[in-house]
């Protein structure tokens, strides 16, 4: 295949290129190559395994490029083989432009440099839902000619089966199916006659001399105007402050009357459906690349998301969707701690729970029937100290008391080196749950001292996993 690169190259500049270099793809499956001949003469090279959407590309390319619109343009093609060259158009992108512009001003602002580079590529973006639509052959669109009912199932399954089920998000079923239906219809409401990007984000619009290019639109299919828009707004990782959004709409709505007539009342009162589509279905992707392909890396965009839900929850779900909002609410409450630590979640739950053996062993709420219980009786008792047999594991005085034992300290660092090991060994291997118990005589003291101090340690050195502290007795 590089050779076959190598050729188109040498087609287009009349040799070959000095110099071949590996791109990071992300997520994609297709592989990227930039290839050079000195300064001036460069180009990338793609490989893509699908011929259908190697298909759609090139030819909503094509499309766009004879509409003279800030595409790459397509140097050189091989359909059969696979592979294609195309105009180089540098490493930046809008995230990256927007993440370096935050240096100077942190993470929560919204630099005016990169607000103008948003409202740049919103001007932008009808003249592909308008104009291309009208020359965009819809039998090349892949996998589906339009977002109807079937792509929209897709996505809501998508966030079921690849965020929810693997991030072990309890939900009902069929509550959840009936609210899916809700929300198809509601969305199949809004005029799809036009032609939808797909993956409108930061991370497919690159910045060359201050300037949105844009790539990655072989996902595009008919359908409305305001997926495209949400998908922007809502990127997760770009962490859009709502004010900005709501200028940034307006914004696109002035641009988008130049084309068509726009309905803004109409628009507005559709546009919150499909802010909700596509943040599931972008919790789907990450929670695909993330839990299942282990790219821990998509995983970070989990805690922007969440925080998007948990605004959405605050204004109001646009129609009445009971179990999503219970399952919404889920997320954002898991995730909220770790969107203020800024670490990624593993997908691992570790319960640390303290217990009686004048009870016996805890129940197993997990349902896996696995975990380590640690038996703390062979401790130092509080309980045989006046001054503390009231008191609790919690408490500062057993506290110290039971921190100046050697024998406890001795007992922390076996039982330390333990779980530490094995977290890390279901972290790697994608395990979703862990259960450390404790117990003591009476569960009041040692156990409970334990099992805080461990999840307390586990809070602070492995913040991509959830602690959950549970007491029997307290």
């Amino acid at each position: 295949m590089k050779e076959r690169l190598i050729g188109l190259f040498e087609d287009r500049f009349g040799h070959r290129p000095e110099v071949i270099l590996e791109m990071a793809a992300d997520g994609s499956t297709r592989q990227y190559f930039r290839l050079m001949w000195g300064d001036d003469e460069t180009a990338v090279g793609a490989i893509g395994p699908d011929r259908e959407e190697n298909r759609a590309f090139l030819e909503f390319a094509r499309v766009f490029h004879e509409l003279g619109l800030p595409v790459p343009e397509i140097y050189g093609e091989d359909r059969e083989a696979g592979v294609w060259l195309e105009e180089d158009l540098g490493d930046t992108t809008l995230f990256d432009a927007l993440a370096e512009a935050r240096i100077e001003c942190g993470e929560n602002e919204f630099p005016p440099e990169a607000e103008q580079l948003f409202r740049k590529a919103l001007s932008l973006l009808p003249r592909f839902q308008v104009l291309g639509h009208e020359v965009i052959d819809y039998r090349l669109a892949y996998p589906r000619q339009a977002f109807d009912k079937q792509s929209i199932r897709w996505d809501l399954n998508y966030f079921k089966y690849h965020f929810l089920k693997l991030a072990h998000i309890p939900f009902n079923e069929q509550r959840l199916e009936e609210d899916f239906g809700r929300l198809t219809d509601a969305l199949l409401e809004a005029d799809a006659d036009y032609f939808l990007y797909r993956d409108f984000q930061s991370r497919n619009i690159m910045i060359r001399t201050a300037q949105p290019w844009f790539i990655d639109f072989q996902g595009g299919r008919r359908g409305a105007l305001q997926y495209d828009v949400a998908s922007l707004l809502y990127d997760a990782k770009a962490n859009v402050p709502q004010s900005v959004r709501d200028e940034l709409l307006e914004y696109y709505l002035d641009a988008l009357s130049d084309y068509v007539s726009v309905d803004r009342a109409l628009f507005r009162d559709q546009y919150p459906g499909f802010v909700l589509v596509r943040s599931m279905q972008a919790l789907g992707a990450f929670g695909y690349r993330g839990f299942f392909e282990r790219k821990r890396h998509f995983l970070e965009s989990v805690f922007y998301a969440a925080r998007n839900l948990d605004e959405l929850l605050r204004a109001g779900l646009p129609l009445r969707l009971p179990e999503l909002e219970v399952v919404f609410r889920r997320i954002a409450d898991r995730w909220s701690r770790d969107q203020a630590s800024g670490v990624a979640p593993s997908g691992l739950e570790v319960l640390v729970q303290s217990f009686s053996y004048k009870d016996g062993y805890p129940r197993d709420s997990q349902g896996h029937g696995g975990g380590f219980v640690f038996d703390c009786r062979a401790l130092p008792n509080p309980h045989e100290r006046p001054e503390l047999r009231d008191l609790t594991g919690d408490d500062e005085a057993v506290i110290d008391y039971l921190e100046q034992s050697e024998r406890v300290q001795q007992f922390w660092e076996n039982m330390r080196g333990i779980v530490e090991a094995h977290i890390e060994e279901y972290v790697d291997r994608g395990f979703s749950s862990l259960t450390i118990s404790f117990g003591c005589t009476g569960g009041q003291h040692r156990s409970v001292f334990m099992a805080r101090k461990l999840a307390d340690h586990l809070r602070s050195n492995f913040r991509h996993v959830a602690v959950r502290l549970s007491h029997g007795k307290l």
